[in-house]
Order: C-alpha cells, then structure tokens, then sequence
C-alpha cells in the first residue's frame, strides 16, 4: 500500500510538472496534495514496517515526539490544502469568467504557503490532545484501524479520487509514460 501510495502521488507530480496544459491552479493544488501524501505517509509507514519485520513496538521518546510532530504537521496541512482546493472549485463554478483573475499563480502560492504556515498554531493542540487522552486512558489498540485507515488509505486513495479519473491527468500521464519508454529503447 505504501508502493501504490508513493507511485500513484508521485506520477500525479510528474505529469503536472512535465504537461504544460496542467499548469494551472487546480493543478498545482493537486500536486501539492500529492506531495504532501507522500510525506504524510512516510511520516509513520518505514517504522511501523521496522516494527513488523523486528517484531518489536519499541520507539524512543524523541522518535515518537518527532514521528508524531510530522503527522500532525502533514495531516494539518492536508486539510487545509482541502479547503484550498474547494475554495479553488468554488471560485471556478460560481465565477468562472473571472476564474483565472482570482485564481492567479501569486494567490495560489500564497494559499498554500498560508496553509503550511497556519496548521502550526491551529491544528497541534487538538491533535496532542486526541494522543494524549488515548494515553491516559491506556487503550492504543482501539485506535489502531482508524489510524491505518487515516495514516495509510486516505493518501493512498486520494490520487485515484482527485486525479486519475480526470482525463487530462489521464493524458499527461500516457503521454509520460510513453514519452520515457520510447527514450530508453
């Protein structure tokens, strides 16, 4: 599921980059929930496969500290690159004459470093305290499969979801894909 989450996010970066058609603001959007996917679940994804492979559930305080500190930065970010992107969707249905007037490339960098910016202060103490009362009230276990669900699906599924059922993703993408087999043959 990792693989899948890395390749699918990934690919959506590549095609966005290398298509000229994809230089939009809806895309750019996309790309940059693609990326934060890809942090998202590399945040907890290579520890827990340590874990499996050792057999052991032991992580130190400050690789806790750390690990938990990412998660919650990406998770924070995605939402509000969510928010983001239905503000972008909004903007293109309810005024779409005026679409690239608003959703210019200056606002779009501004709203996403916004939102990189904002989760610091917003975000972090709801979420310490989501962990810290599962702490004290000594039952990890009955988190575990919202956690995987959260922590691995949802970034798995999103690019499937946001991007491989369009079909401009879709052509950027054989366009790539065939465009770097031809090179190496």
């Amino acid at each position: 599921m990792h693989l899948v989450t890395i390749c699918g996010n990934l690919f959506i970066i590549l095609a966005t980059i290398t298509d000229s058609h994809l230089h939009t603001p809806m895309y750019f959007l996309l790309s940059n929930l693609s990326f934060i996917d890809i942090c998202f679940t590399s945040t907890t994804i290579p520890k827990l496969l340590l874990n499996i492979q050792m057999q052991s559930k032991v992580i130190s305080y400050a690789g806790c500290l750390s690990q938990m500190s990412f998660f919650i930065h990406f998770a924070a970010l995605e939402n509000f690159l969510l928010t983001v992107m239905a503000y972008d969707s909004f903007v293109a249905i309810c005024h779409p004459l005026h679409y690239m007037v608003i959703m210019n490339p200056q606002l779009c960098v501004l709203l996403v470093l916004g939102s990189w910016i904002i989760i610091v202060s917003l975000f972090y103490c709801t979420s310490i305290g989501v962990y810290v009362s599962s702490f004290v009230m000594h039952n990890a276990h009955a988190s575990a499969p919202a956690s995987v669900m959260y922590a691995v699906l949802t970034p798995m599924l999103n690019p499937f979801i946001y991007s491989l059922r369009n079909k401009d993703i879709k052509g950027a993408l054989k366009h790539f894909l065939t465009g770097k087999v031809e090179q190496c043959e």
